[in-house]
């Protein structure tokens, strides 16, 4: 598998194709709000010292590398990235019209409920405003839009449920707002869940990410007639060892029951 090297990274190259690559992006790397030290430029300096690994993607210098779907600096998984202006538009058309099938995997705090329906999925439904608020406002203040987020229980631990989630609308910390909400916030998140747990899980645990991980795009890419899924290889290994440690069963005192 080709990566993306920098000083400190490997970041895996997952596909890629004419004026496009997917790659898998780590936990706490921004995308392009550091200059010279986000993913973007790591992709776009390591691209032109390696021309001949990344021929397909032939970047347009002048464009550079651009995200063409957003992906929290907390968050890890799938990104793809377009090195040239036809294809960002052609790719980000098919992010605006909502016809890309986004599946990520969260580690949420609690037994989430079963939602009893044929096809196993539930979905959360709350209106979600601009502002992203925090844990004590999650849904945001000012005018709020609707927004859909499906979820399916995939595995449940003493403290934890495991789930696969799907992004049906696309309003900012969406997943993050919906699981706040739910009362079942993602492992990890230092905006809208507990903070007590947070310290108690690196102290206890090191566990020191946002337990929420982009799985698999489904879009259709240049020069292709039909739908191409593209997946990471696995579950980050931080959020599985957390979540099968649990599993077997870890008896000391869980303090995540209330923000702090």
């Amino acid at each position: 598998m080709l990566t993306l090297n920098s000083k400190s990274l490997q970041i895996p190259v997952l596909a890629s194709g004419q004026g496009w690559l997917a790659v898998d992006k780590p936990a706490g790397l921004t995308v392009h709000n550091e200059p010279g030290h986000d993913l973007c430029t790591i992709a776009r300096d390591y691209i032109r010292k390696k021309p001949a690994l990344f021929a397909p993607v032939c970047p347009d210098l002048d464009f550079g590398i651009h995200p063409v779907h957003r992906l929290d600096k907390e968050t890890s998984g799938i990104l793809l990235l377009a090195a040239d202006r036809e294809t960002f538009r052609f790719l980000s058309l098919q992010f605006d019209s909502r016809s890309v099938k986004k599946r990520y995997i969260a580690i949420l705090h609690g037994p989430l409920t079963d939602p009893q329906t044929d096809d196993g999925w539930g979905v959360w439904q709350w209106p979600l405003a601009k502002d992203s608020g925090g844990r004590k406002n999650p849904a945001g203040a000012g005018q709020k839009i609707p927004c859909e987020t499906r979820y399916r229980i995939m595995a449940q631990s003493a403290h934890y449920s495991l789930a696969e989630i799907e992004l049906l609308t696309g309003r900012k910390h969406q997943i993050r707002r919906h699981a706040k909400l739910a009362s079942h916030p993602v492992v990890g998140d230092d905006r809208y869940g507990s903070l007590r747990a947070i310290q108690f899980l690196k102290e206890n645990h090191g566990f020191k990410r946002l337990g929420l991980h982009a799985q698999s795009l489904t879009i259709q890419m240049p020069g292709e007639q039909g739908l191409q899924t593209i997946e990471t290889p696995e579950i980050p290994i931080q959020m599985r060892e957390l979540f099968e440690k649990d599993r077997i069963g870890d008896n000391k005192k869980y303090l995540g029951g209330k923000d702090a």
